[in-house]
């Protein structure tokens, strides 16, 4: 195993491994955690450097940013401007859980997550390690913990040999649960609308509040 992997699946030991997490995170370097979908590689959503040594880690362009973790729901108005209640009904019932919301960020913070369009996509992890890490560090921008184009990891040691060294600290909390990206939806329009099924259905959304299935491409012309 790695010295830069650390166990952190036992609340009652990983005290350690999370302080070393968050000094990283608070120095600008990169770290891996578990989620409830796959594990993820994670920065400072406020240090442009750390993002775009994220995105380099990955061998991803400014043009595919990565969304935003946070610890609860109560951290939405901070980030995010013009939220619609529908999709505020979607984050009370699903968050924390695998919904993704792209939501109008606020246009005073200064961050730099890529080309944005002025959005901002947001995520509540349901998993305790997860958790108990953004608790400490605030918002972090979490893209999927493996290189572009490689399947996503599904442990820490997945994750070790894809990105190495680029990654400070990598927090092991065993397999990751779900093995399923998280389901997005865009809130920026005038409707709610599916961007990607995942860990939610459209029809498990839908028992919230309306959310619409995707634009089908136009058909081909003659």
């Amino acid at each position: 195993m790695s010295e830069r992997i650390r166990s952190a699946s036992d609340p009652s030991t990983w005290g350690p491994a999370i302080d070393e997490a968050v000094a990283a995170v608070s120095r600008g370097a990169l770290v891996v955690l578990p989620t409830d979908t796959v594990y993820g590689i994670g920065a400072d959503a406020f240090t442009p450097p750390a993002v775009q040594a994220l995105l380099d880690a990955k061998g991803r362009g400014r043009q595919m940013p990565p969304p935003v973790l946070i610890p609860d729901v109560r951290t939405l108005d901070g980030l995010a401007t013009d939220v619609p209640d529908a999709a505020r009904a979607l984050a009370e019932a699903f968050w924390p859980g695998g919904l993704t919301l792209i939501v109008h960020a606020q246009p005073s913070l200064a961050w730099d997550l890529g080309e944005t369009n002025g959005t901002v996509a947001l995520r509540v992890p349901d998993h305790p390690t997860a958790l108990a890490l953004l608790r400490r560090t605030g918002p972090m921008a979490v893209s999927s913990a493996n290189r572009t184009g490689s399947p996503a990891a599904v442990t820490a040691q997945d994750a070790h040999a894809q990105l190495g060294d680029s990654v400070a600290v990598y927090l092991d909390a065993g397999d990751a649960p779900g093995q399923v990206a998280s389901t997005i939806v865009d809130a920026t329009g005038d409707v709610l609308r599916l961007v990607r099924a995942g860990a939610l259905t459209l029809e498990q959304l839908a028992e919230v509040a309306p959310v619409e299935a995707p634009e089908e491409p136009p058909e081909p012309g003659p």
